[in-house]
């Protein structure tokens, strides 16, 4: 048998939530964790990258799912639907 027996599963080090509603009159943001641990809110792709580098993790590409993965929508998401 040839096949693998289980495919390749990805472990991003950066996992960016879907938007979540802000406080009235702020805008949404989508929470980043870093290695599993939740570490801030994030309303922009740079801060996304500025929370990224805090914790040593440096994002080159930012379509990499080795390195960070997008929930609920792309790095282009960040209004709720």
């Amino acid at each position: 048998m040839t096949e693998i027996a289980s495919p390749f599963l990805s472990h991003p080090r950066v996992l960016v939530l879907g938007p979540q509603p802000g406080k009235p009159g702020t805008k949404p943001f989508r929470i980043v964790e870093v290695e599993g641990e939740v570490v801030g809110q994030a309303r922009t792709v740079t801060d996304v990258l500025e929370i990224a580098a805090e914790y040593g993790v440096v994002v080159h590409d930012l379509d990499d799912p080795n390195v960070i993965c997008w929930v609920g929508g792309d790095r282009y998401t960040w209004q709720l639907h």
